[in-house]
């Protein structure tokens, strides 16, 4: 096969940077999965910890907490390096007494704990940064241009171990018998998970991949688990939330414009409007009868955080704004109608406290009150026969396989890069065995 394995590896290192957590391949263990050791390239003088973990019925991040703060404050001690931030700021929910007392004792001087409401969406970057600044990011702005940076729990575990990520944290829960944490290897798959921590408690069941709110559903039990994987919600496949998650457009299109009677409450309780910025979902919804002509309805869309409040419990009527501002977005773009105002003039909506959404009240609308809401860790031996570790699992571009079929790997081993110069991440082996494929995926049976 020409130059041997590690003779691939090597040379892939050395034309990376020496950036260990870029060699380790650590991106943002939730969301889009941006790599990490680009986010660590900006200076700012506050790095904050995002343990907010407002989705219902996950429990990842405050388990690792619990668990491995150690490890968290190790990376957080490099992370405040590589930004030169002089303050770390830990937000987490203040129902967690007993988390944050523990932190608390263990966080150096220049480390604090900020105590969250128990709403959603308290973990949104935007928000975040707000209760901790007391700061708005500007329309289309990142935490750098109010002087955070931002990063994820496990993301800092990660940075903290010093090891490839091969290996992610994430919660089962819903219709299962036993709701649990586990660390399961990458590129496991979904139903396999669901089996080894004793399975579904329903015959029938479909599963949302993430948070109920931002979820999306798995199209079978045989999707791969990747670096952003933070939950597997098992619900009854009756369950609406599957419904709402499956809807397709053209049924979206056709009832939002015969049904939406513009009450606004999908922009009166908008995490993103009440913080100030220009997005109006009730105005999206009128474009549906215009055929997305008119650029005041969709101006602003491009600042939809895609939380899906509006249509998942702000909208009497169940309809989807979220949906109809994701299909404006590119014809936004297109239009260049983007925020050309001063960015020093965006400030919060009088009652922006007092809109947040209470978690509680955001379960019952869900219908979720009667799964068991908790996530204990559980150390299970995960032994997948195969595993199946996509290329793209991260922003940017997929990465470049560096083995080939009859290659025999570790766990830990380089087995795909990043192309010289292009965004991305690497990607190692999650468990010992021999490469039997090698796409857009890489395949390793044990």
């Amino acid at each position: 096969m020409g130059d041997s394995l590690e003779q691939q590896r090597t040379g892939a290192a050395g034309q990376a940077s020496s950036d260990r957590v870029e060699e380790l391949g650590i991106v943002g263990a939730g969301g889009a999965g941006f790599p990490t050791s680009v986010k660590l390239k900006t200076k700012v003088p506050c790095a904050i910890v995002n343990a907010a973990e407002c989705e219902p019925l996950l429990h990842k991040d405050k388990e690792l907490l619990l668990h491995h703060a150690d490890a968290m404050f190790r990376g957080l001690s490099v992370a405040m390096d590589r930004v030169s931030a002089s303050e770390g700021v830990i937000g987490i929910k203040s129902k967690y007494a007993d988390i944050i007392k523990t932190i608390q004792n263990q966080a150096p001087a220049n480390v604090r704990v900020l105590a969250l409401t128990d709403t959603y969406p308290a973990g949104d970057e935007f928000i975040l940064v707000y209760d901790v600044v007391g700061r708005v990011i500007p329309p289309g702005g990142l935490p750098k241009d109010v002087g955070a940076v931002v990063l994820n729990v496990e993301t800092l575990v990660n940075i903290g171990l010093d090891r490839p990520v091969t290996h992610k944290y994430l919660t089962v829960a819903g219709a299962v018998h036993t709701p649990v944490t586990v660390r399961v290897p990458v590129g496991m798959s979904i139903g396999e998970v669901i089996a080894a921590v004793g399975g579904a408690n329903v015959a029938d069941f479909g599963v949302l991949i993430g948070g109920v709110m931002m979820a999306s559903p798995a199209p079978s039990l045989n999707e791969p688990v990747t670096k952003t994987t933070g939950g597997l919600v098992v619900l009854p496949s009756s369950h609406k939330l599957l419904e709402r998650h499956s809807a397709k457009w053209p049924q979206i299109a056709r009832i939002g414009r015969s049904a939406c009677d513009q009450c606004s409450l999908c922009t009166e309780l908008c995490p993103r409007y009440l913080i100030g910025h220009p997005i109006q979902p009730h105005r999206a919804m009128q474009s549906l009868g215009f055929a997305f002509g008119a650029n005041s309805m969709i101006a602003g869309t491009l600042y939809c955080c895609e939380c899906n409040l509006c249509s998942l419990y702000s909208c009497p009527e169940d309809l989807d704004p979220k949906n109809v501002c994701v299909q404006s977005k590119p014809i936004a773009r297109e239009k260049g109608l983007m925020f050309k105002g001063n960015p020093d003039d965006v400030q919060p909506h009088p009652l922006f406290t007092s809109r947040r959404v209470p978690i509680h009240r955001l379960m019952a609308r869900l219908g979720l009150m009667t799964f068991n809401n908790v996530g204990p860790t559980c150390d299970i031996p995960f032994a997948p026969a195969r595993v199946r570790i996509l290329l793209k699992q991260h922003a940017g571009k997929p990465a470049t396989p560096l083995v080939r079929p009859g290659d025999k790997v570790r766990v830990g081993d380089l087995i795909a890069a990043p192309a010289e110069g292009a965004l991305g991440a690497r990607i190692h082996a999650s468990i010992d065995g021999i490469v039997r494929e090698a796409s857009d995926a890489v395949v390793i049976e044990a």
